[in-house]
């Protein structure tokens, strides 16, 4: 015990010394500062909150932070104390990690930067040269959620799927190795990796795209696998990995031959740890394709699509799960941020998990053995009733309707995606950035997996769905909140309403404050007892990133990345100006010159473009399958991080078929449709584009 109280003083000597040194910042003096970085010192830098070494700060990511220098008495001083150029045009979902004056934040194509947190200055960027063809292999922009620190390296996920240890001093590859088990499926990684008793583990997306969803570990050290677990099971023809596969094809139906289409269940996100338990929770993703009907025609819950899952981190073994969705139809993941908690339920103190995933309900759960507790909707739903006391959904029989359109509320963008919420152990309210982006689905009829068919939406770029989308159209408006949440008694205590949906991830503090950054370019700090603005300053583009506070020197500040994205911010924007992804910082008294912004350029409806009337129905079936995922509706959506062609020069719009079919945008993320789109087609294509910028021209 003496020696274990030894190595924790020295690794808290070298975290909190290096805070006096003021001169530039060594390789030496890195690698002494981040070397000291481990499990001991994750839980240690808990009890103080002085630096953010985790993903989420904490093993259980409640994003409270312990600081209260930047309080509700003086965060109306709070000022730019520095920003950074992240050089991005595309989605930064990353929270930056800090010890002691050293950052590392990514932004889009798996891009890591090391900043001098105390200058705002660079020390080294590693580009991991992600192929720019990849990009149409994920769902949801180019976007990386983040690194893990651990013992001088740091990790990051590529959005190709690979693993890379980076040392933390000079930014150089140590090892790296692909996680992706088959390279002809549309593996992608966006989220942060966590390591955990000397183990970096990832998990992937790519379920619309037809694979099989898992989660591996990698020896911290040396990059060795150490194991891996599948969230859904394989060919029932072939032994199963293990029991917990075995039980799970017991709830899929064979006939729908679901192996060949992957199943999905990927764990994309969100990943928290117990180091008392010694178990790692992950969140699973949907299945595919959505459409339950055709993968699994018998019915059946599916194990272990959208559901909690208790791990042993050493192992890979399942312990426990709860399944938040059976049998989901809907694409409503459960990887969106989980949060472990202590809290007083029914007169005795119960270890819980928190979760807030995209079928609209809040989630309180015993995270010792997965007992369900309570469930609340915190937003409107239309397709569960409620749930009952085993913890099972009361649904609405026409969500599951097979022959007619459904308005699934919250729809499949959810009613919390994967911004970040935050628990406030002082006020014991839970800040979740909530939302809804009206949408319905149509059962799709004769499915056929990896189909390109036009009005089949996305699948031009491998879209799996089993339904339509927005076939009929739907009536609700879309919306954006910030809602303050009591887990115990699971009701509301305040809200903030927002102009757009898809606003950033919440990070609360001793302080009594709230902070979040909003679709619509502001950084704002709330009272987190009464939800009462008391700060807010302009970011220049929309943010959606979770922000992080630490300490340097004595003081406090308060890091958010910025730069509008994802699956919605790609098509659409609430900003009136563009900006390009940045760092900001914030301290009470600084007085930093903000960079410019850069005011949009007032959209003109393309027009001129000669067309024949007769292609634009089928022209607008192209565009469904091939491009509506990105560029929106032409003249309607406003074009979010991608532009909307119904804006775009009349000629590039005549051009449309050169463009279209070279590797003339592939650079900036776009695809070559050479093979998949014939010239006639495009032009087709083009004939929509402009019938619509007409349709929708003021008289």
């Amino acid at each position: 015990m003496r020696s274990t109280a030894i190595a924790l003083a020295a690794v808290t000597l070298a975290l909190t010394a290096a805070s006096t040194w003021a001169e530039p910042l060594s390789e030496a003096k890195i690698r002494e500062i981040t070397g000291g970085v481990d499990k001991d010192a994750i839980i240690e830098n808990g009890k103080t909150s002085e630096n953010w070494l985790n993903y989420g700060l904490d093993y259980g990511e409640k994003r409270y932070s312990r600081l209260n220098q930047i309080s509700t008495a003086n965060v109306g001083e709070l000022g730019l104390a520095w920003y950074y150029d992240l050089n991005s045009r595309r989605g930064v979902e990353a929270t930056p990690i800090v010890v002691d004056g050293i950052m590392y934040v990514t932004s889009s194509w798996s891009i890591v930067h090391a900043i001098d947190a105390r200058l705002g200055e660079e020390i080294w960027t590693y580009d991991p040269q992600v192929p720019r063809d990849y990009a149409e292999k994920g769902c949801c922009d180019i976007v990386n959620r983040g690194v893990a620190l651990h013992k001088g390296k740091v990790y990051v996920g590529t959005y190709d799927g690979r693993m890379v240890a980076l040392d933390a001093a000079t930014g150089q590859p140590v090892w790296e190795v692909d996680t992706v088990i088959d390279r002809d499926k549309a593996y992608t990684i966006t989220g942060a990796p966590r390591v955990v008793n000397g183990k970096v583990i990832i998990g992937n997306g790519g379920a619309e795209y037809g694979v099989r969803g898992y989660i591996t570990a990698y020896d911290a050290e040396t990059g060795e696998q150490a194991w891996r677990w599948f969230a859904v099971p394989g060919d029932p023809s072939k032994p199963f990995e293990d029991e917990s596969m075995a039980r799970a094809a017991l709830t899929w139906d064979p006939s729908g031959k679901y192996w060949e289409a992957g199943g999905g269940g990927t764990m994309w996100d969100s990943m928290v740890y117990d180091p008392e338990l010694n178990l790692l929770y992950v969140g699973t993703g949907n299945g595919n394709p959505w459409n339950r009907d055709i993968r699994s025609p018998g019915g059946g819950d599916n194990l272990y699509l959208a559901s909690i899952v208790a791990l042993n981190p050493d192992t890979g073994e399942y312990v426990w799960h709860y399944q938040e969705t059976p049998g989901d139809h809907w694409d409503y993941t459960s990887t969106q941020p989980l949060m472990l908690a202590d809290l007083q339920i029914d007169g005795r103190e119960r270890k819980v998990i928190m979760h807030a995933p995209k079928n609209g309900f809040f989630f309180v759960v015993d995270r010792t053995d997965g007992e369900f507790i309570s469930a609340e909707n915190f937003v409107e739903v239309n397709w569960a009733e409620g749930y009952d006391a085993n913890g099972r959904p009361i649904e609405v029989p026409a969500a599951r309707a097979k022959d007619k359109p459904w308005e699934t509320i919250p729809s499949a963008y959810g009613a919390h995606n994967w911004h970040p919420m935050a628990f406030s152990e002082q006020t014991g309210l839970v800040y979740i950035p909530a939302q809804g982006v009206p949408l319905t689905q149509l059962p799709e009829k004769d499915f056929v997996q990896d189909e390109h068919k036009p009005f089949k939406f996305a699948s031009n770029s491998g879209w799996n769905l089993g339904f339509a989308l927005n076939a009929v159209a739907p009536e609700a408006k879309p919306y954006g909140s910030l809602i303050a949440w009591d887990p115990v008694n699971q009701r509301e205590v305040w809200r903030q309403e927002y102009l757009s949906p898809w606003n950033g991830g919440t990070l609360a503090t001793a302080g009594n404050l709230v902070f979040q950054g909003t679709a619509d370019g502001r950084f704002v700090a709330y009272d987190a007892t009464t939800g009462v603005t008391l700060w807010q300053t302009p970011l220049g583009t929309g943010a959606v990133a979770g922000p992080s506070t630490y300490m340097i020197d004595g003081k406090q500040y308060v890091s958010i990345a910025v730069g509008w994205g994802g699956v919605y911010g790609v098509a659409n924007k609430a900003t009136e100006t563009v900006g390009p992804g940045r760092v900001y910082t914030f301290a009470v008294g600084a007085s930093g010159e903000k960079p410019k912004d850069v005011a949009m350029q007032a959209g003109e409806l393309v027009q001129g473009v000669e067309y024949d009337p007769e292609h634009v129905t089928a022209g607008t079936g192209l565009y469904v399958s091939s491009c509506a995922q990105c560029h929106g509706v032409p003249g309607v959506q406003n074009g979010g991080n991608v532009p909307n062609l119904g804006f775009t020069d009349a000629n590039v719009l005549r051009n449309l078929p050169d463009l279209v079919l070279s590797d003339t945008f592939v650079q900036g993320g776009m695809p070559d449709f050479t093979g998949r789109l014939s010239k006639d087609d495009v032009v087709r294509i083009q004939a929509f584009i402009q019938a619509t910028a007409d349709a929708v021209r003021p008289k």
